[in-house]
C-alpha cells in the first residue's frame, strides 16, 4: 500500500506539471491574440487605395482625379452639410493668396465651412508659399532659404505644414455646425511634396523591417486603427506624391499624418527627409449616429 502511494504521488505531480503549462500557454496566447486583434483592428475591411508619385502635377493628376470620383463629385466647397453626394477639398491657397499665416493649433480656418479641424503637437500649423511671399513663405517661417527650391505646390501657391513637429492630425465635423457635430468620412487623401525616402532605405519610420519617411494612419470612431500606409516616394526636389483611401461607408473619424522623418527646419538632404503637404481631399462629412 505504501509503495503504491509513493508511486502515485510522483505520477500526479507530473500530470499537474503537464496540464498547468498548457493552460498557462493557452491563456497567454489568448491575451496575445486579443492584443494583436486590437492593434490590427477586428473585422478588417480593406479600402481602395489610390497612390502616385512623380516629378510634377501632371504625373499624379489622373490618380487625384480618380480619387475624387471615387469619393463622389462635385467638390461641395463651403456649402453647409451634410450633403448626400460630393466631397470636400482644401488647397490652402486662399483665393490666390501668397501670405504666410502664423502657426496655430487647433487650425480651425476650415472647421465651419468644410468640416475639417487640424492639430499638431508642435507650435502650430501654417499656410505658406515655398517660394516666398509678403511674409517670407516657408523661407521666412523656418529661416531656411533652401526651401524655396526644395518644395513645390500642386495647386499654387501655398503649402500646409506643422511647425515644431512633423505630425498633423485631422478631425471631421458636419460643415456649417461650427465644430459642434462630430463626423466621419469615407475617404481621405493628401498631396505631398518632396517625399524622398522610400521603403527600405534611410533612418525613417520603421514598419517591420522597412523604413520610410512619410506615413498616414486612419482611425475609426472608437480610436481603432482602420488602415495605415506609407506614402510613395519620388526622390528629387519639388517632386509630388499622393496617397488616399476610400471605404464604402463613412468610417474614418481621425487621420494621423507623419510628414517626413523630422520637423521642418533642417536642410532636406541625405540625413533629413523634410516633407510638406498640399491639397487635402476627403469625403463629405457625415454626422456620427
Amino acid at each position: 500500500m505504501k509503495k503504491y502511494m509513493l508511486l502515485a504521488f510522483p505520477l500526479a505531480f507530473i500530470l499537474v506539471l503537464l496540464v498547468w503549462p498548457a493552460r498557462f500557454q493557452s491563456a497567454a496566447h489568448a491575451q496575445d491574440q486579443d492584443k494583436d486583434d486590437h492593434e490590427r483592428g477586428r473585422d478588417f475591411v480593406a479600402p481602395t487605395v489610390f497612390q502616385a508619385a512623380g516629378p510634377d502635377a501632371a504625373s499624379i493628376q489622373s490618380t487625384v482625379d480618380a480619387f475624387r470620383a471615387a469619393l463622389g463629385n462635385p467638390d461641395n466647397r463651403n456649402n453647409p452639410g451634410p450633403l448626400t453626394t460630393g466631397h470636400r477639398e482644401i488647397n490652402w491657397d486662399g483665393g490666390g493668396s501668397d501670405a504666410t499665416t502664423p502657426p496655430v493649433t487647433p487650425f480651425n480656418v476650415f472647421l465651419n465651412t468644410r468640416g475639417g479641424q487640424f492639430t499638431t503637437p508642435g507650435v502650430g500649423l501654417s499656410q505658406a508659399p515655398p517660394s516666398g511671399g509678403p511674409q517670407g513663405g516657408l523661407v521666412g517661417l523656418f529661416g531656411n532659404p533652401t526651401y524655396a527650391t526644395t518644395f513645390k505646390a500642386f495647386s499654387p501657391t501655398r503649402l500646409f505644414t506643422p511647425v515644431g513637429s512633423n505630425i498633423t492630425r485631422a478631425f471631421f465635423f458636419v460643415p456649417g455646425s461650427n465644430g459642434t457635430v462630430p463626423a466621419t468620412v469615407s475617404g481621405f487623401g493628401v498631396v505631398f511634396t518632396d517625399v524622398d525616402q522610400p521603403n527600405g532605405s534611410g533612418p525613417g519610420h520603421k514598419h517591420g523591417n522597412r523604413d520610410a519617411s512619410t506615413l498616414m494612419e486612419f482611425f475609426g470612431v472608437d480610436g481603432r486603427l482602420l488602415f495605415s500606409s506609407f506614402v510613395p516616394a519620388s526622390p528629387g526636389d519639388g517632386n509630388l506624391s499622393f496617397l488616399g483611401i476610400v471605404f464604402n461607408d463613412a468610417r474614418i473619424a481621425k487621420v494621423k499624418i507623419i510628414a517626413g522623418d523630422e520637423a521642418p527646419g533642417p536642410n532636406d538632404d541625405a540625413r533629413h527627409d523634410i516633407v510638406m503637404m498640399d491639397d487635402f481631399i476627403y469625403g463629405e462629412p457625415q454626422a456620427i449616429p
